[in-house]
C-alpha cells in the first residue's frame, strides 16, 4: 500500500491530520467479494472529500466524524486490480483480488496453523502439505487475539498470499477448506481467521445481543455482579477455586472411566483485570469487519461450552442470528464443524450442535466422529474437517447438487422389538466401511440402554436386543469418544444423537 500527498499538504504541514486512511482490511493484497455490493471504508478528516477509484468505478463521498464509507457496486472475478483512493492524499491498493471471502472463526481447532505449534501435536502431514501450498489466489488476513471493552474500529493487520513459505501460519481447516474450493472453481479466496483458544460462544456475541435473549441474560448479570470483587478480594477467591478445580478434573477422570455424565464445571468469577471482559471477542475480533463484504462463514467452537450445553442450544442459533443481522447480508451461509470425540467432551455438547442445526436455516455440521482423538483435544487430522466445510459450501453457497451431510436421525417407528430408524442426508444410501454397525444402545421404558444389533435396511437402520423385548428408546454414539461405523455411500458420517431427549 502506497501513501503519497499533495503539494498543497507540503506546505501546510498543519494539514497533516487530514490524511485519509483505509481500515486495514484495504491493503495489499485484499480479496474482495465478488457478486455484492462491496463497502469500502476508513478515516479522515471530517467534511473531507474522499474518492474510490476500482475496476472501473469511482465512488465518492465525504467524511462525517472522521469516518469515511462507499460501496462498489457487485464486482465479477478478476485481478489483479489496484485500487485507489483519494483525498488530501493518495493510497494505492496493489495486487486486489476479487472472488469469494469466507470468515474462519471459533476457538483453538479453528485457530490452528498448520505448521508446528509448541505443545500440540503435528498436523498430519504438514510439510507435504506445505511444500504444495503454491496457491497465490488463496489469502489470509489473521487477527491477534484481542479481549476488548468496547467495539474496536480496526485490527491493523494485512493480507497474507499462500506460498510454501507463509502456509504454516494460515488456519489448517481454513487452509483445506479454501484450497479444495479454489480447485474446483479456481476462483480467488480469501480467509479472514479471527480465532481465539479456550473462547466460549458468549464472548463472540454482543453485549446487547446477550441481553436481549432472556436465557443468556445471566450471563451479562453474572459478570457484572463480579465487577464489584476488588483485586485482592479476586484473587483470594482464586485460591478458593484452586481446590474446586482439583476435585472436578478428578471427577471427571472418575466419569470417563466410569462412561457417566461429567461433573458440573466450577464457575470462575470474571473481573475486568483479568482480561475477560464480556461480549470481549466480539468487540475486539468481530465488529472490526462488518461490514465487510463476505461469502459465509466457517466455524469451529464449543470445547469450551461442553459444560454448558443445554444453554448452547439457545447461545448457537442466537450467535448465528445476530451476526446475520449485523452484517446485513441475509442468511449466508453459516457452516460449522460438531466437536470431535475427545475424553472430556460429553455427547450433550453434540447433541446441542446438532439441534442447533435443525433450528436454524442455511447452515451445515460437518461430523468429525471418525477425525477425532480421544487423549487429545487438538485432533491432527484436520484435512477432512476443511474438505467437508467446502463440501457443504459447495452445496450451500455455490448451489451445486451434492449430498453435503452426513445422515441425520429424523424419527423412529417400534416395531415389536424392533426399532426402525429414519434419516435425512442419506444420499445414495446408508453405508458402514465395516460391519457390523456398531455404537447403537437401546433401551425400554426403564430408560436403562444396553448395546444393541443393528443393521441398514435400504436408507433405514434396523435396531434390537434380546435383552429389550419392548424398546423403546435408541442411542447412538452417545459417549465422550463414539465408536461408530454409520455413514452414507458418499462417505460423511452419521451425526451421534438419542431418541430419549432427556433435560440435563
Amino acid at each position: 500500500m502506497k501513501w503519497a500527498f499533495l503539494p498543497s499538504l507540503l506546505l501546510c504541514p498543519f494539514l497533516l491530520s487530514a490524511t485519509v486512511i483505509p481500515n486495514s482490511l484495504f491493503s495489499d493484497h485484499v480479496v474482495l467479494q465478488r457478486g455484492i455490493t462491496v463497502p469500502i471504508w476508513g478515516t479522515a478528516t471530517s467534511d473531507e472529500s474522499v474518492t474510490v477509484t476500482f475496476a472501473g468505478q469511482s465512488v465518492q463521498t465525504q467524511a462525517k466524524d472522521g469516518k469515511w464509507m462507499v460501496k462498489l457496486k457487485p464486482l465479477p472475478v478478476g485481478g489483479p486490480y489496484t485500487l485507489t483512493i483519494q483525498g488530501s492524499n493518495l493510497v494505492t491498493i496493489s495486487d486486489v483480488l476479487v472472488g469469494d471471502v469466507w470468515i474462519a472463526s471459533g476457538q483453538s481447532n479453528m485457530e490452528r496453523q498448520l505448521g508446528p505449534r509448541e505443545g500440540q501435536k503435528l498436523i498430519d502431514n504438514w510439510e507435504k502439505e506445505r511444500d504444495a501450498a503454491h496457491y497465490p489466489q488463496i489469502r489470509q488476513y489473521a487477527l491477534t487475539k484481542n479481549y476488548a471493552p468496547a467495539p474496536v474500529q480496526d485490527t491493523y493487520h494485512e493480507w497474507v498470499v499462500c506460498s510454501p513459505e507463509t502456509v504454516p501460519d494460515f488456519t489448517a481447516v481454513g487452509y483445506f477448506f479454501a484450497r479444495d474450493l479454489y480447485e474446483n472453481y479456481k476462483v480467488p479466496i480469501g480467509i479472514i481467521l479471527t480465532a481465539y483458544g479456550g473462547s466460549p460462544a458468549q464472548n463472540w456475541m454482543s453485549r446487547e445481543a446477550l441481553e436481549a435473549t432472556p436465557e443468556l441474560k445471566k450471563l451479562v448479570e453474572d459478570y457484572d455482579k463480579s465487577l464489584q470483587y476488588e483485586p485482592n478480594t479476586v484473587s483470594s477467591l482464586q485460591k478458593k477455586m484452586e481446590p474446586l478445580w482439583a476435585k472436578y478434573r478428578a471427577d471427571s477422570l472418575q466419569a470417563v472411566q466410569e462412561q457417566k455424565p461429567l461433573p458440573k464445571r466450577p464457575v470462575q468469577p470474571y473481573h475486568m483485570q483479568q482480561g475477560y471482559y464480556v461480549s470481549g471477542l466480539y468487540n475486539g475480533m468481530l465488529k472490526p469487519l462488518i461490514p465487510f463484504a463476505i461469502k459465509g462463514v466457517i466455524w469451529y467452537q464449543g470445547e469450551n461450552n461442553a459444560h454448558q450445553a443445554k444453554l448452547y442450544q439457545t447461545m448457537f442459533p442466537a450467535l448465528i442470528a445476530q451476526w446475520r443481522s449485523e452484517w446485513q447480508q441475509g442468511d449466508f451461509p453459516f457452516l460449522f464443524v460438531q466437536i470431535a470425540p475427545f475424553g472430556m467432551m460429553p455427547p450433550e455438547i453434540r447433541e446441542a450442535q446438532l439441534i442447533s442445526l435443525k433450528k436454524t436455516k442455511n447452515t451445515a455440521m460437518v461430523v468429525t466422529t471418525d477425525c477425532g482423538d480421544a487423549k487429545d483435544i487438538h485432533p491432527t487430522n484436520k484435512k477432512p474437517v476443511g474438505e467437508r466445510l467446502s463440501r457443504a459450501a459447495k452445496a450451500l453457497a455455490y448451489g451445486e447438487k451434492l449430498e453435503y451431510s452426513g445422515p441425520i436421525y429424523e424419527s423412529m417407528q417400534v416395531k415389536g422389538d424392533q426399532i426402525v430408524l429414519k434419516f435425512s442426508h442419506t444420499g445414495k444410501g446408508l453405508a458402514s466401511p465395516d460391519q457390523p454397525l456398531k455404537g447403537f444402545t437401546i433401551a425400554g421404558a426403564d430408560q436403562q440402554f444396553v448395546p444393541a444389533q443393528a443393521r441398514i435396511k435400504g436408507k433405514t437402520v434396523i435396531v434390537s436386543s434380546d435383552k429389550v423385548p419392548n424398546p423403546v428408546s435408541i442411542r447412538y454414539g452417545w459417549t465422550q469418544v463414539p465408536d461408530v461405523n454409520l455413514y452414507n455411500k458418499e462417505g460423511l458420517p452419521a451425526s451421534p444423537f438419542r431418541t430419549d431427549m432427556m433435560d440435563y
